[in-house]
């Protein structure tokens, strides 16, 4: 009987993930990578924090940014979400958190590089959300017109 060891099971279940399985893994953090809070957070995170305009350039580097800053950047955002968030973002390894002994005590938030990768498609999907949204608002009002 061979006997496999933990290394060789996680790879095993690596080519076994598939998000269409209703037991797959990769399910949760779809669920958690899709939610809205999530990809504003890594934008911030990556440097996005203005307006995205057709085919400019993000020139802004990734930084470490404080919960403040975080919470000033994302409007509607409450205090309890965005910890929860944040937590569920650490332990998933996409964000560092550091703090600081200061008086008072200093918390940073920043991506790690599992955390980039992930922005670089954020990015890409809040583009295309502010990019389509009046097509989408109009397409909307076109369909609301014709079903009632």
């Amino acid at each position: 009987m061979t006997t496999i060891n933990a290394a060789q099971k996680r790879a095993q279940a690596k080519v076994e993930y598939n998000a269409f399985l209703a037991e797959c893994p990769s399910r949760q953090l779809l669920d958690r990578i899709s939610d809205k809070w999530v990809v504003l957070i890594l934008c911030a995170l990556g440097g996005d924090n203005s307006p995205a305009k057709p085919g400019a350039a993000h020139a802004d580097a990734p930084k470490a940014m404080r919960y403040s800053e975080i919470s000033r950047l994302l409007a509607g955002v409450s205090q309890k979400m965005l910890t929860q968030t944040l937590r569920s973002l650490e332990h998933d390894g996409l964000l560092t958190r550091t703090v600081t002994p200061t008086v008072p005590v200093t918390v940073s938030y920043e991506l790690t590089n599992l955390g980039l990768s992930l922005h670089h498609m954020t990015r890409g999907l809040r583009n295309w959300a502010q990019t389509h949204m009046a097509e989408v608002l109009a397409n909307r009002e076109n369909h609301d017109a014709r079903t009632s």
